[in-house]
């Protein structure tokens, strides 16, 4: 006989597959096995067709295609012996599921067997429709099964149970037709039936409302008589299982009893006895015993209120807590969690034991017994447990330094009784895990320590120490730079020394190799690097004697790879070796930063580019002329989603530089716009601002020894906007470069419309795409993109199709292109113009997704990308 003939037995077929060395053998095996036992199905070959299927089936397991063998299935169900209905019904749960179309042909076949008279061949119905059952199969079969609810044999009844669970959740507005059949197996003696119908139940009253309030009046009583009857039943061999009689039913009686005493405080006092009784009487040295303890304390905690009863399941729980069980203490810890909300005061008797589960091997109740302690933290115990706390986070392991720094500080934060003490801890965590906290913390701790100028002294020989003891905390460095760079003058004077301080000596040049040595580090990132520089900048301001040597660190990084630290250290170097006379009001120390603000900003609530300190910018009323922009706008400090008015320029550059930037009372609504310019001299301390006009002004920049450009001074450029009428004179000089030259500048005439840098939106290897822009003055939320695009490759593209996407705040309209047909080398190049209208202007850039297509060679190229790089201001 042919090996692999579809008459093979399966033990055959089996012991051939395990036989294989690789899986190309097994491949070629079973393809064999499936190509004849295809042959057989087509040849109709019903002696061998149950044992096909049964092959059918392992291979299914093996994890290749058996869906020729479905109809197959449903052949041998319709047949009359049982060991082919047993096969097919097998294969019928294991090749289909209810989303097969083919599930419905054997919806008959299943209603004729729920009515057989063999019970196994019911059963086998049963166990099919329960596992595979549609909503349609069991709208159809619901009556049957309802039916076989009352059947004579225990086992039929216990499966017909099971599948009404399949229906009900299926179907369940056919949950009424089954409460008083369930109701009626909660009276069973056969444990096996008895479990089924306490399941059916529970189900039911899930999703019934009509089911839940009958069984609560009619069958609490007889669910509290069966438990305790259960706890105080004799040993009993069928049933035991490690001294305990059938737990499984314990717990499904349990979880009923919760299911129908949550909300209901009479339901609850008729179970609270009997709850006692089982969390007292169960032992707890087994595992059979610990989870009917788990399923009394969930009943405790979620039926109404009882605080003898909580306080006891609380004990429960922390006797779980001592378990050498990881799963035991784990599932505890959860349910501590939900007690929380109940009992607070009882879980803080087992507080100890808690904090010892944070310091377990295991990282799951590690992170588990954390959140529990976050939960535990009140203003009463807030100390003694950032203290453990902290004191295992310096031998914690790596991986859990993360979550555990995260959670002291919002301990800290939410909790700190004084400003001294968060500082404390906030430097404990920055030296033990400073890599590990996030930005946002180490500047909230920069804004608490600006509020506290008391403790300004003590804070900087603090953070002094302890980057002399550890360096590798990047977070701990960047704020013992920024101290250090605003208070140095009081670390070297000691000055606000607290009575819990030793005095220390530290000269100026220690101060400075602080800086030095963090800025030099090769770890050090750009923010880390760029703060230094800061800090030097300052420094140099601080201890004049120092100035050459500061200068010279600053000179190293002239010319540093990273354009950010190349052009600070420029600006730097000028302001230190040319500019002494504004030296010392630019680095001013910085001003008291707003706790509120900052925590609004945190949590979302207010946005970040709007100052709070000042209120709301005022609304202007329909019809009138918005003001000119001020000089601050000339400076873009401003974001776009911030109205541009006055007396906001003012509040920005007091925000920036900590100057009061806001117009005298007298002056009027007209005089504030003629003196931007005046407010850039008292920004600089040059000159005598008041009662100058613009061109005065500039006369006066112009007599400076260095004539510089103001606008370098804060990195922007001061190309007058189209709002802002020119009134230099043709021959007056332009305003003063205080960082480079002075270079003398034709003037040059203001434009109506405002002129934006072309970008290059997309470039690959062969294809470079350029963006124009333009704008009409009538229309600022509109812009006009002259889209161009040249071939790099020697080969013609035709067929040439640009397609763009944008998001539902921007309008897009394209016009048709040039061309469709762009030549090689760069030899031409197609234009289209784009019309993209930003509803939300001002407040939201532009972005937009791009798609390319086009034939090179006759073969179809794709090509897309996404652009992010528009100019600020369309």
């Amino acid at each position: 006989m042919n090996p692999f003939s579809s008459g093979t037995r399966m033990r055959d077929m089996i012991r051939a597959i395990r036989a294989c060395k690789t899986a190309a053998e097994e491949r070629a095996v079973v393809r064999k096995e499936c190509a004849a036992i295809r042959a057989a199905i087509s040849e109709n070959d019903q002696d061998y067709s149950h044992r096909n299927l049964a092959k059918l089936m392992f291979i299914h397991m093996l994890g290749y295609p058996t869906h020729f063998g479905q109809m197959e299935c449903l052949k041998l169900i319709a047949t009359a012996g049982f060991p082919e209905k047993r096969i097919g019904y097998l294969g019928l749960m294991l090749l289909l599921d209810e989303r097969q179309e083919v599930l419905m042909l054997v919806t008959n076949s299943i209603k004729q067997d729920l009515n057989h008279t063999n019970q196994y061949i019911v059963g086998l119905a049963l166990c099919a429709l329960g596992n595979l059952g549609s909503a349609e199969m069991a709208r159809d079969l619901a009556p049957d099964v309802e039916r076989l609810l009352q059947f004579r044999d225990p086992n039929i009844r216990k499966k017909a149970a099971l599948c009404t669970i399949r229906i009900i959740k299926k179907v369940p507005d056919l949950a009424e037709n089954f409460i008083k059949p369930a109701a009626a197996l909660l009276k069973e003696k056969h444990h096996g039936v008895l479990i089924t119908g306490v399941q059916l139940c529970t189900d039911l009253c899930r999703v019934s409302e009509e089911a839940l309030e009958y069984f609560k009046k009619k069958s609490i009583d007889g669910l509290v008589k069966l438990l305790r009857d259960l706890t105080n039943s004799p040993y009993a061999p069928e049933y035991d299982i490690s001294g305990i009689t059938d737990p499984f039913l314990h717990v499904r009686l349990l979880k009923l009893l919760r299911v129908l005493g949550e909300g209901d405080a009479e339901a609850s006092d008729s179970m609270n006895d009997l709850l006692a009784q089982v969390a007292t009487k169960t032992e707890s040295n087994k595992n059979a015993g610990n989870a009917i303890l788990y399923e009394c304390v969930a009943a405790i905690m979620s039926i109404e209120d009882n605080g003898g009863l909580r306080v006891l399941a609380v004990n429960i729980l922390g006797r779980f807590l001592s378990s050498r069980d990881n799963n035991i203490r784990y599932v505890a810890l959860n349910m501590l969690m939900k007690a929380m909300a109940l009992d607070s005061q009882a879980v803080q008797r087992h507080r100890a034991t808690i904090l010892e589960c944070v310091k377990d091997p295991d990282a799951s109740i590690r992170k588990r017994a954390l959140e529990l302690v976050y939960l535990l933290v009140n203003e009463n115990n807030v100390k003694q447990m950032t203290k453990d706390l902290v004191d295992y986070l310096e031998v914690s392991d790596p991986e859990f330094k993360g979550d555990l720094s995260a959670k002291i500080c919002s301990i800290v934060e939410k909790f700190s009784p004084e400003k001294i003490w968060y500082i404390d801890q906030m430097l404990k965590v920055l030296s033990e895990a400073g890599n590990y906290v996030k930005d946002d913390v180490w500047h909230a701790l920069i804004v608490v320590i600006t509020n506290a100028p008391n403790l300004h002294g003590y804070t900087v020989r603090s953070l002094y120490k302890a980057v002399q003891t550890t360096t590798e905390q990047e977070t701990l460095l960047r704020v013992a730079v920024w101290c250090v760079g605003e208070y140095a003058d009081l670390l070297i004077s000691n000055a606000g020394m607290l009575d819990i301080e030793d005095p220390i000596t530290v000269t100026e040049a220690d101060a400075v190799n602080v800086v030095e040595t963090a800025i030099g580090r090769d770890s050090s990132d750009l923010t880390t690097r760029a703060m230094c520089l800061i800090a030097l900048l300052k420094l140099s301001s601080r201890f004049p004697s120092l100035s050459k040597r500061i200068s010279d660190i600053i000179h190293c990084h002239k010319r540093s790879l990273v354009l950010e630290l190349q052009q600070r250290a420029i600006e730097f170097n000028s302001i230190i070796g040319k500019h002494e006379k504004i030296r010392s009001a630019l680095v001013e120390r910085m001003p008291v930063l707003d706790e509120a603000t900052f925590s609004g900003r945190r949590a979302g609530s207010v946005p970040n580019a709007v100052s709070t300190s000042q209120g709301a910018p005022p609304k202007i009323p329909n019809g009138v002329a918005k003001p000119a922009p001020p000089l601050v706008d000339l400076l873009d400090l401003s974001s776009d989603d911030v109205p541009t008015t006055v007396s906001a320029g003012g509040d920005f550059l007091h925000d920036l530089l900590g100057v009061d930037m806001s117009p005298a009372p007298s002056q009027g609504t007209n005089q504030t716009k003629q003196s931007g310019t005046d407010m850039l001299l008292d920004l600089l301390s040059i000159g005598d601002p008041p009662a100058l006009s613009n061109s005065s002004a500039l006369d006066i920049l112009s007599t400076s020894q260095d004539k510089q450009s103001a606008g370098d001074l804060l990195g922007k450029s001061l190309t007058p906007q189209p709002s802002v009428k020119a009134s230099t004179p043709a021959g007056s000089s332009s305003m003063m470069d205080l960082l480079d030259g002075f270079g003398a500048a034709p003037s040059v005439p203001v434009t109506d419309a405002p002129t934006y840098p072309s970008i290059v939106a997309f470039e690959s290897s062969s294809l470079k795409v350029t963006f124009n822009f333009s704008k009409n003055p009538s229309s600022q939320q509109t812009t006009l993109i002259e889209a161009q695009f040249t071939n790099k490759s020697p080969n013609i593209y035709s067929n040439f199709v640009f397609q763009a996407a944008v998001p539902k705040f921007l309008q897009l309209h394209l016009d048709p292109a040039s061309s469709n047909t762009l030549p090689a080398s760069g030899g031409g190049s197609i234009t289209q113009t784009l019309r993209v209208s930003n509803s939300q202007h001002g407040k939201k850039s532009l972005v937009m997704r791009m798609r390319i297509n086009y034939k090179a060679n006759n073969k179809d190229v794709l090509e897309e990308g996404q652009i992010n790089n528009f100019p600020r201001g369309l």
